[in-house]
């Protein structure tokens, strides 16, 4: 099993959308790249530092990393600084979130594969993991949860797998 981080705006949608695909074995939302401190959600909504993230653990010989990151880039404005969708603010900030070093290759392979598709410079990061503090119960699978919950996500990004 390997895990990787995408912070793609609000992580109710972005966890509901990962959680789709065959090969993702487990998801949790959280806090990460933050200072070292844990968060609190309210701390992280008064500009903390932390992006709200989406831990992806998935296993590799079902789906890979890249299709991952291609999929993660369907549903995020990645030109966008600290805003997706309505959501705006330094914790809505897209990033692609590393803790294995060995992922970085792949992962700037398909950034800069989605550079050249798009034609200009990316407001996306590429960082190793600093930190991850897993966010309070009430958020993790908040949509399955709330299902008339905000997202910038469209659902019908929820069910593409099953197309």
């Amino acid at each position: 099993m390997k895990t990787i981080y995408f912070a793609g705006g609000c992580f109710w949608g972005t966890q509901k959308y990962f959680d789709q695909f065959d090969g993702v074995i487990r998801t949790e939302v959280g806090y990460a790249n933050g200072p070292d401190d844990a968060p609190s959600y309210q701390d992280v909504c008064a500009s903390s530092g932390h992006a709200e993230t989406v831990l992806v653990e998935f296993d590799e010989s079902v789906i890979s990393l890249e299709q991952l990151i291609r999929y993660y880039f369907m549903v995020i404005d990645p030109t966008s600084v600290n805003k997706q969708g309505h959501d705006v603010g330094i914790q809505y900030r897209t990033g692609i979130y590393y803790s294995d070093p060995d992922m970085l290759e792949t992962i700037q392979k398909a950034y800069k594969e989605e550079e050249s598709l798009i034609g200009q410079a990316l407001a996306v990061e590429v960082k190793p993991l600093a930190n991850f503090f897993t966010a309070e119960e009430y958020h993790q699978k908040y949509l399955d949860k709330n299902p008339g919950g905000y997202c910038h996500i469209p659902a019908e990004f929820f069910t593409i797998a099953k197309q």
